[in-house]
């Protein structure tokens, strides 16, 4: 197998990036997670006043974002994870596109980061989806 075929290991530099834009939306996912299970006043009031969502929820869904985390983070269960994140983050998309809030932008650029460092660091990504130059 050649260097340049899509099911060849990544290079040290494409591994370490998509380490790195990979480790971003886990980060940022276990970060919000982590204010779903303390309950801090301002979270519980936006969930619920913002977007209109009962405060039961906010363990419910701190265990499923922290899941979708996880998932993705193990590299055998990546693709899964990162199916399963791009779910979770549109429905993040959707509830800030509901109130015409600008926060969505976030969940969308997690979710790019999410499947780039993938793309980077999995060479059975790059086989499925091979990006082409001619």
């Amino acid at each position: 197998m050649n260097a340049t075929s899509p099911s060849a290991g990544p290079s040290k530099g494409a591994l370490w990036t998509g380490r790195v834009l990979s480790a971003l939306p886990v980060l940022m996912m276990l970060l919000s997670a982590s204010f779903k299970f303390v309950h801090p006043p301002e979270v519980v009031a936006n969930f619920g006043g913002k977007f209109g969502w009962p405060a039961t929820l906010l363990l419910p869904l701190g265990i499923i974002e922290t899941a979708c985390a996880v998932l993705y983070a193990i590299p055998r269960t990546a693709v899964l994870g990162a199916i399963l994140m791009t779910g979770f983050l549109g429905g993040a998309i959707a509830s800030h596109v509901r109130i015409l809030d600008s926060g969505f932008v976030t969940g969308l650029v997690l979710g790019v980061l999410a499947w780039a460092g993938l793309y980077l660091r999995d060479p059975r990504l790059r086989a499925l989806l091979p990006l082409r130059t001619a």
